[in-house]
Formats: C-alpha cells, sequence, structure tokens
C-alpha cells in the first residue's frame, strides 16, 4: 500500500482525545481567523454544456456556476442561509454579491464538486474558506442532480457526466470578461464531496468500469453507496434498467472514457463515493497529489468499500481518517431547529470544529501543491 493512512492528528496515533485536542488547537492557531483574511465575493454566470440535456429535467443544456474569490476590502457580505430566513435548514456562510475584485493579481482555482442532490451553496463552507484564504473557487450545480431543480434519474445515474461539468464551469470562467483575468490555469485544484469526491477523482484520471459497480452493488446491495438513497431513492432495478434504454446505451458506452481535466494539479477528496465504479488500474495511474478525508463512522460512503480503497491503489497519496464524523458532517452547519428535525444535521461532534479540521488539511494541501502566495 502505497498511500499513507493517519489520522490527521498525529502520523501514527490515532482517535484519542490528546490528539483531538492538539488538531483542534492547530485548527485555532494557524487557520487565519476574519481580520486576516480577505472579504469574499460571489458571482453566478451559466454556461453551455451539451450533456445536461440528458440530466435536467427541462432537457435544456445549461449549467449553473457559481465562483467565490478574494473581493474589495469593505465589500458588503450576505448571509447564504439555505431555508425560510427567520428559521434557515443550513448556514454555509456569507459572500458579497457580485463585488469587485480584491486586486487584479491572478490566483489559484479550485474547482468544487458538491454531492448527490447537494448544491455548488450548501459547500459554500468551505468553498468561501478558500476564498478568504487567496483562491478562487468555482463550483456548478450538476444537472439533474442538486437540491435547487428536480431530480431525475439521469441526473442522478449518469454520474460519470460530472467532471464534463467541472471542464464546462472552468472553461467558461476563462471566457467571462470579469473573471478571466483573475484566474492561474496554471495552478488549479479540485476539491469535492462524496460524489464530488468521484468527481474529483476522475478529473484526476480514474476512469469508469460500469460493469464493477453493479457487479459490486448485486453482491452487496446494503452497502451505503448502492442502497437507495434519501435525497433520490433508486434501486438496483431501476439503475439496470435505466442503462439499457436506447437513449442513454451511447453514454453508457462512454461511461469508462478519459474525464481528465489537464490544467488540475491537486485533488482534495472528501468522503468519496462511487470508487467501486473504478478501474484500479486507472488509479493506479493518477499522477497528481491526492489527499483523502474520510470519517469513521460514515455509514453513507463507508471508508472501507470508497476512501480506503482509493488511497490503497493512488500512488503517494495521503488518507486521513476523522473519529466520529458521519456522512453529511462534510455539509455546510445546521440551522438551531433544523439540528433536531433533519436527520442529516445530527452530528457526534461539533460540526464548525470538523470543517475547521478539514479547512486545516485542504489549505495546507493546496497552499502545498498550488504554492498559493496568499496576499
Amino acid at each position: 500500500m502505497n498511500a499513507t493512512s493517519i489520522s490527521p492528528y498525529h502520523p501514527k496515533i490515532s482517535h484519542s482525545r490528546l490528539n483531538i485536542f492538539v488538531f483542534s488547537l492547530f485548527s485555532l492557531l494557524f487557520l487565519p481567523n476574519e481580520t486576516m483574511a480577505f472579504p469574499v465575493g460571489e458571482r453566478h454566470f451559466v454556461a453551455t454544456e451539451v450533456s445536461a440535456e440528458k440530466r435536467n429535467a427541462d432537457h435544456q443544456d445549461k449549467l449553473r456556476v457559481t465562483i467565490w474569490y478574494p473581493a474589495l476590502n469593505g465589500s458588503d457580505e450576505q448571509s447564504l442561509d439555505i431555508g425560510p430566513v427567520n428559521d434557515p435548514r443550513f448556514k454555509p456562510g456569507s459572500a458579497a454579491p457580485d463585488a469587485p475584485f480584491f486586486d487584479t493579481q491572478r490566483r489559484p482555482v479550485i474547482l468544487l464538486s458538491h454531492g448527490f442532490g447537494g448544491s455548488a451553496r450548501i459547500m459554500a463552507w468551505f468553498g468561501t474558506a478558500l476564498a478568504r484564504e487567496g483562491y478562487i473557487v468555482i463550483a456548478p450545480d450538476h444537472p439533474g442532480n442538486n437540491s435547487l431543480d428536480p431530480m431525475t434519474l439521469g441526473g442522478a445515474l449518469l454520474f460519470w457526466k460530472r467532471p464534463a461539468d467541472l471542464a464546462t464551469a472552468l472553461h467558461a470562467a476563462e471566457t467571462e470578461p470579469l473573471i478571466r483575468e483573475h484566474l492561474d490555469l496554471s495552478r488549479v485544484g479540485v476539491a469535492g464531496f462524496s460524489a464530488g469526491g468521484f468527481t474529483s477523482l476522475s478529473v484526476a484520471g480514474a476512469r469508469v468500469d460500469l460493469s464493477k459497480l453493479l457487479a459490486f452493488c448485486k453482491a452487496q446491495p446494503t452497502d451505503g453507496v448502492c442502497a437507495p438513497q434519501k435525497e433520490f431513492p433508486i434501486s438496483y432495478q431501476n439503475s439496470t434498467s435505466f442503462f439499457k434504454k436506447p437513449e442513454v446505451v451511447s453514454d453508457v458506452a462512454l461511461a469508462g472514457d478519459d474525464m481528465s481535466i489537464p490544467e488540475v494539479k491537486a485533488a482534495f477528496v472528501m468522503a468519496p463515493a462511487l470508487v467501486q465504479s473504478f478501474n484500479p488500474t486507472s488509479l493506479r495511474q493518477i499522477k497528481i497529489p491526492v489527499t483523502i478525508i474520510a470519517g469513521d463512522s460514515d455509514i453513507t460512503a463507508p471508508p472501507s468499500t470508497n476512501a480506503d480503497i482509493a488511497a490503497s491503489l493512488i500512488s503517494g497519496s495521503q488518507i486521513y481518517h476523522l473519529p466520529k464524523v458521519t456522512h453529511y458532517d462534510f455539509l455546510s452547519e445546521c440551522g438551531p431547529n433544523s439540528i433536531a428535525h433533519i436527520d442529516i444535521c445530527h452530528s457526534l461532534r461539533d460540526r464548525k470544529q470538523i470543517h475547521q479540521d478539514v479547512l486545516y488539511s485542504a489549505l495546507n494541501f493546496f497552499d502545498k501543491t498550488l504554492q498559493n502566495s496568499k496576499k
């Protein structure tokens, strides 16, 4: 096993209270506070992505994209809360709509992929934090597989189309007059959660073998990835029937194509799902730096059949197991009432602290691999 399997708290000792305390202290000491960081701006645009036609419920070839970036001092940040104003379901952070960029400096770029049925905004806790530290973060809403639009079978099952969304979002940003001059395309990374973790590994060079995933789920129907998902329940039978439809046979035939994005130099992968869909040889052939973060209480994308498999095959990768962290702890913090009433808001540890731990690892990783010069 070439990957290094460690706790983020200490290279050899895992899950002790002392290590949790030490890493939390590091987070407080070395994660810059808001007085040291940039304000964050947020912009939106719509790109054309042909494959979205088979995934969007309205069959439009449209891809929504959100960008977070360092903004001019004094920019008026607004809440990015999700849900009713007086009773938000989620509290991802804040950003200033359409604020001017901080300066004309070209900055490193992070492509960010949300999870199954998620959205760019619900991952804003991660995206805005990186923007505060000098990164430009580009995050699409994956067609037919996000919380803003109707979910579709195409959006859920044509998961190997997701990497194209990131490529389209990046290349579209290059054509946006107010954005392109700020992008340093020699320093591009990718990050993703859950199905977004799959997307990140695909962008890094992993290739899909759909027959491998179907065989795994036939043998292990109760595995967290194979079982019907709460966001959009689909049975194994639904999946196999969909893949045989005449209108998607050509897409299935292309599932194993190279979906990598050449500009991407590093991948930060959070609680990856669908790892059983990858050709193992393609994971071994990944050449860029990869860091994987997994929660040891994750039953939705169990590390043993996802994160650990990827780490064992990707040469030189690092994997961090976070104690008492569940799958949905990688979503944004929840509103006060949501914690008691929404099951994906139930955490075994303080979610804010978990996010600090993850961000410490992500910033350390990207600062090193993309050589971010901050200010």
